[in-house]
């Protein structure tokens, strides 16, 4: 899964973008319909040949390709017409040199040999509005790639939330369809977002193409797990034993230890929809209930209890404090790595997120450093991460102010 995040220019005052931090932030791994997912986020990507080059990775790789959009379509302002998407340092005037041409991201997806679906939550500017409105209602925007999503003005003032349509595709997306297979079907989800979004008469549905099986559906019983870690040969036996008769209300720890993985799934959609309304402490709250649960009933070394601990450094990187992201994050690795070793991808994954945060971690990067250092250590292939991490360390000594003798 790859996050393309086409917002203008976040150094000019423009806010980072809330629509890209909700998908960020919602457990997208749970999303495809695959064994094993990498998701990978491009929150600012510095000039078209850098997102271009994403993209044709994400292209080569086999099984299902979901590639997410968001952000600011634009025409150039001198010989317009072709849509691009929006980067750091993109105007009217530079788009043609700054964006991601649209016609670019079309062909790359078109030759991925697997399912792909392109899912879009886009704004477009006035000059661009004309060309979205023609190429919706044609296809030209979708030239045969599956595409779903929708389209609307540059609104006056920069959102502070996601939009209504993102944020009702991944509630429709975490809740599923317990009358469907395994896969979800695209276009009925997409009509569930669209209904439940309520949008407004400027709003350019995009609806093309048939997606072969890309989306998981995790209302199914046959669903890939979301975590390949926790599985259920992990609890001991004794534990999954059903409560004993006569049936009666729950206690307020319950006898079954195997209730604690579907509590997860219930709590993360209030969870995350506290924190995408700004409600961090509330969010963070609820996150450390469930993290008690899955304490008191798993242990603390347990797949289980660690499941929370990524929970909370998401809701802690949605709060902004990366710092304490890149520990959680950390911790998580660390957990992994010991139960199953460097090999294991969702450590990896884990690994990867802290690094992300650490870098947005401010002065607390070298506290952080070290820790962060060892666990790419651990790692094969890790060696470029930790020649970054030293790099960047040396090149903050030689910029620090010199010290004055007393």
């Amino acid at each position: 899964m790859l996050l393309l995040d086409g917002t203008p220019d976040r150094r000019r005052g423009v806010l980072p973008n809330p629509t890209a931090h909700a998908v960020a932030g919602a457990h997208p791994r749970r999303f495809l319909a695959a064994d094993a997912v990498d998701v990978v986020q491009l929150p600012a990507v510095e000039g078209p040949q850098s997102a271009l080059a994403y993209l044709q990775h994400a292209a080569a790789v086999p099984g299902p390709l979901l590639v997410w959009v968001t952000g600011r379509l634009m025409v150039p302002a001198r010989r317009g017409g072709e849509l691009h998407l929006a980067l750091p340092g993109s105007t009217p005037a530079t788009v043609r040199y700054t964006g991601l041409p649209w016609a670019w991201l079309l062909r790359t997806l078109q030759a991925h040999a697997g399912p792909v679906l392109l899912m879009a939550d886009l704004e477009a500017d006035a000059a661009a509005w004309p060309h979205v409105v023609s190429g919706a209602g044609s296809g030209e925007i979708a030239q045969g790639v599956p595409l779903f999503g929708v389209v609307n003005p540059v609104p006056p003032v920069p959102a502070r939330e996601a939009g209504p349509y993102t944020r009702a595709l991944l509630e429709a997306l975490h809740t599923g369809d317990p009358h469907s297979g395994a896969v979800l079907d695209v276009p009925t989800i997409h009509r569930r977002a669209l209904l439940a979004a309520g949008q407004g008469p400027d709003t350019v549905p995009l609806q093309w193409g048939t997606p072969g099986p890309v989306l998981a559906n995790v209302a199914a019983a046959a669903r890939p797990h979301p975590h390949p870690e926790p599985r259920r040969e992990a609890v001991p036996a004794p534990l999954r034993q059903p409560a004993p008769a006569p049936v009666r209300p729950p206690d307020p720890v319950p006898a079954p230890a195997a209730a604690a993985v579907p509590a997860q799934d219930d709590l993360l959609p209030g969870i995350l929809a506290a924190a995408h309304a700004g409600r961090h402490n509330e969010a963070a709250a609820m996150a450390a209930a469930g993290e008690q649960q899955a304490l008191r009933h798993y242990g603390p070394d347990s797949p289980e209890a660690a499941l929370w601990v990524e929970v909370r450094a998401d809701l802690a990187r949605m709060a902004g404090d990366h710092s304490r992201a890149a520990e959680l994050w950390m911790t998580a690795a660390g957990a992994r790595l010991g139960r199953s070793g460097p090999a294991d991808g969702e450590a990896l994954a884990a690994l990867k997120r802290a690094h992300y945060c650490w870098q947005h971690s401010g002065d607390q990067a070298p506290r952080l450093a070290p820790a962060l250092l060892a666990l790419w250590e651990r790692v094969p292939g890790g060696e470029g991460a930790a020649g970054h991490i030293r790099a960047r360390l040396q090149g903050a000594e030689e910029n620090a102010p010199p010290t004055v003798a007393r």
